[in-house]
């Protein structure tokens, strides 16, 4: 929090994005390296059992709590001419730090589960992975249809949740503003 009202906001979309690449990536490995071991199940009943479980953690981490970021959406307000627009680079970085120690845990446990059923929890990591970054593709269509970029106070949402219970509400800007694309993409 800043003097004289000024708050610092961070992208909504960059947030729930920010764990999207580490936790696909570390899936994908985790699922690779389970490969090499047979596994108490066998390798067939693992790639198996991982894909369903990649597909059903895609669609739950992607479906899940939209009715919320909905409402936060359309009780925003406008940002004020002071708040100050965190980097996309420094909120990705905040994110990540903050969750190291869960990522390679779960990097472990993944890798662990590989010895029972091979690539089974990698798979559901990298599903985990895609479903975040399915969000961030749908938050950023409701950017564009309503031609304005989502915010949330950097106080409320720390390095959780952009809709937990600590956060009040949203503010929203034009669409050019911050250095990140509508979803929480890189601009080009």
């Amino acid at each position: 929090m800043a003097r004289g009202g000024q708050q610092s906001l961070a992208r909504v979309a960059v947030i729930v994005r920010a764990g999207a690449v580490p936790l696909f990536w570390l899936g994908v490995l985790s699922a690779g390296i389970g490969l090499l071991l047979p596994g108490l199940t066998g390798r067939r009943v693992g790639v198996c059992a991982g894909a369903a479980l990649f597909l059903v953690c895609a669609g739950v981490v992607a479906l899940v709590r939209r009715r919320r970021y909905r409402e936060w959406t359309d009780r925003a307000s406008r940002a004020g001419k002071f708040d100050f627009l965190q980097d996309r680079q420094v909120t990705l970085r905040n994110w990540r730090r903050a969750h190291r120690w869960w990522l390679v845990a779960a990097f472990v446990l993944g890798l662990a589960c590989s010895l029972v059923v091979p690539a089974a929890f990698g798979m559901a990591l990298a599903g985990t992975g895609a479903g975040l970054w399915l969000k961030a593709v749908w938050i950023g269509r409701a950017e564009r249809r309503n031609e304005a970029i989502l915010w949330v106070r950097t106080d409320w949402a720390g390095a959780r949740s952009p809709v937990g219970k600590q956060v009040k509400g949203y503010r929203k800007t034009g669409i050019a503003a911050g250095d990140a694309a509508p979803g929480g993409a890189r601009r080009h």
